[in-house]
């Protein structure tokens, strides 16, 4: 397969996202048991309307907080992601 010359830098923030999300394994985002708040989010069946919430939130305070804040969209593709994850 021939390698492909991304114009608008999509690899490279293909693997920003992936950095992030990989963090999120190992931060306070999981508990001591090992079971991450979405998890317990999913399993009351909130978890659609948090994910969209959120990915809405980041999107909207994008460029208000600390100016463009990058780590805002990178916030809402990781939930647009756990949206996927739904269909």
């Amino acid at each position: 397969m021939a390698e492909i010359d991304y114009k608008f830098n999509e690899d490279k923030y293909i693997a920003e996202l992936k950095e992030y999300i990989d963090k999120t394994y190992g931060q306070h985002y999981a508990q001591d048991d090992g079971i991450q708040t979405l998890e317990f989010i999913k399993s009351m069946g909130d978890y659609s309307g948090f994910c969209k919430g959120n990915a809405i939130k980041y999107l909207s305070r994008y460029g208000k907080k600390e100016g463009k804040n990058r780590k805002d969209l990178i916030k809402t593709l990781h939930y647009v992601l756990l949206l996927l994850d739904e269909e």
